[in-house]
C-alpha cells in the first residue's frame, strides 16, 4: 500500500484533473453555505417586514373584535406582505381611557436550503417576533366659543376624514355675523352648529351654542368685558340645551382633522389649519395665558393640538393684520376639550420591537 501511494506521488505521467475536483469540493460546499445563509440572513428580513405591517394591522380593529379574529386577520395581513410560513398573535391587551393598547406576536419558517443539504441540513429555521403600543387618543372633542370679534363676517368649519375615505366632511361650523355697532373693534353674533348626516343622507345642523355680544354696559348678572382697545362690551351665550358643554364632535372614526376659516372679505379669503402657508394664523395653548402662534410652515395636525382630559385654548387672527401678530390681535376665540380612548387610527401605533 504504501508502496503503491509513494509511487502515485512520485508518477509523472497520468491526468490530474480528479484530484483537482476533489480539492474543489470543500470551496465550493463553503461557497454553497454562504449563499444560503445569505438567503436565511434576506428572508428574515422579509418575515420581520412582514410580521410588523401585520401587527400594526390588527390595532386598527374595532374594540369588539374577539381574538380569533384579530389572529386571522394577523396571518393574512403577514401572508399580504409577503410572509411566509405562520403569525401567531401572542399577546393582546385593550387599553383603556388611561392605558395603552399592547400586542405581541410571533412568526415563524422553515427556509429551504440548496446548498446545505449536502451536510444533511434541509431547511433553516426563521423566527421573529414584534410588538406594538398604541395610547389612548382623541375620540371626541367639545368645542365652545369665547369671544369673536371683527368688522368681517366669518365661519369657521371643523372637517374630518373617515377611515377608509378620500374626502373629508364638514362635521361642525362656527358662524360670525357683524353686529354694526361701530364699536374700534367690531362685535356681533356667533352661531355653533353640530352637523350630522340622518338615515336619508341629508346633512342635519343643530344650533348647540348662540353669542351675542355688545358695546357697552354689561346688564345685571353678566360679566363686563374689555378688549385691547379700551372698548367696553359684553358678550351672552345661550346654549341649546341649556346645560350644553358646547358642540360635541364624535371624531372616533375620523383618520385626520383639519380647521377650515372662510373670511370673504378677507386676503387671503380660506385659511386652513393643514395649510402650512396659512396655519400660522391659528393659536393654540393649555392655557389662555399660554396661547402661542403656529410657526410658520409647520401645518396643525388638530389630534395633537387637543389634549386628553384636558382644555386646549385656540383663537384665529383672520387675516386683517400681518402674522406673526400677538394673540390679542385675534378676532376669533374658542376653547376645545378633548375626550381620549381607543382610536383605529394607525399613526397612533408605534412599534416597541
Amino acid at each position: 500500500m504504501f508502496r503503491v501511494m509513494r509511487g502515485f506521488a512520485h508518477s509523472r505521467s497520468g491526468s490530474m484533473m480528479p484530484l483537482f475536483l476533489v480539492s474543489l469540493m470543500p470551496l465550493i460546499a463553503v461557497i454553497g453555505f454562504s449563499v444560503d445563509y445569505t438567503s436565511a440572513v434576506q428572508t428574515r428580513s422579509n418575515q420581520q417586514q412582514a410580521l410588523d405591517a401585520a401587527i400594526l394591522a390588527i390595532t386598527t380593529m374595532d374594540t369588539t373584535s374577539t381574538l380569533a379574529q384579530r389572529q386571522t386577520l394577523l396571518q393574512d395581513a403577514f401572508a399580504a406582505n409577503g410572509g411566509q410560513g405562520s403569525a401567531t398573535l401572542t399577546n393582546f391587551v385593550a387599553g383603556t381611557t388611561a392605558t395603552s393598547t399592547t400586542a405581541q406576536a410571533t412568526a415563524s419558517f422553515a427556509m429551504p436550503t440548496v446548498f446545505m443539504q449536502i451536510a444533511r441540513i434541509d431547511t433553516v429555521p426563521i423566527t421573529v417576533g414584534a410588538a406594538v403600543a398604541k395610547p389612548p387618543s382623541l375620540v371626541a372633542a367639545t368645542f365652545k366659543v369665547t369671544g369673536v370679534s371683527g368688522y368681517w363676517n366669518k365661519t369657521m368649519t371643523l372637517y374630518g376624514t373617515q377611515f377608509g375615505a378620500t374626502v373629508a366632511k364638514p362635521l361642525m361650523t362656527i358662524d360670525y355675523t357683524y353686529g354694526k355697532t361701530g364699536d374700534p373693534k367690531g362685535y356681533g353674533t356667533t352661531n355653533v352648529n353640530v352637523l350630522t348626516t340622518d338615515s336619508a343622507g341629508k346633512t342635519v345642523t343643530t344650533l348647540v351654542q348662540k353669542q351675542v355680544c355688545t358695546v357697552g354696559k354689561a346688564p345685571t348678572g353678566v360679566t363686563q368685558l374689555q378688549d385691547a382697545s379700551g372698548t367696553k362690551y359684553y358678550c351672552v351665550d345661550t346654549m341649546y340645551p341649556a346645560n350644553s358643554a358646547g358642540a360635541a364632535i364624535d371624531v372616533s372614526q375620523m383618520g385626520g382633522l383639519y380647521l377650515q376659516m372662510d373670511v370673504p372679505s378677507g386676503n387671503p379669503k380660506k385659511l386652513l389649519s393643514n395649510d402650512p402657508t396659512t396655519s400660522n394664523r391659528l393659536y393654540s395653548g393649555l392655557s389662555a395665558s399660554t396661547v402661542t402662534e403656529t410657526a410658520t410652515g409647520q401645518p396643525v395636525d388638530i389630534f395633537s393640538v387637543v389634549p386628553c382630559g384636558a382644555t386646549s385654548y385656540q383663537a384665529w387672527e383672520d387675516g386683517g393684520n400681518a402674522v406673526p401678530a400677538p394673540v390679542s390681535n385675534a378676532d376669533f376665540f374658542y376653547n376645545v376639550t378633548g375626550k381620549c380612548d381607543f382610536n383605529k387610527r394607525p399613526s397612533d401605533t408605534a412599534l416597541t420591537q
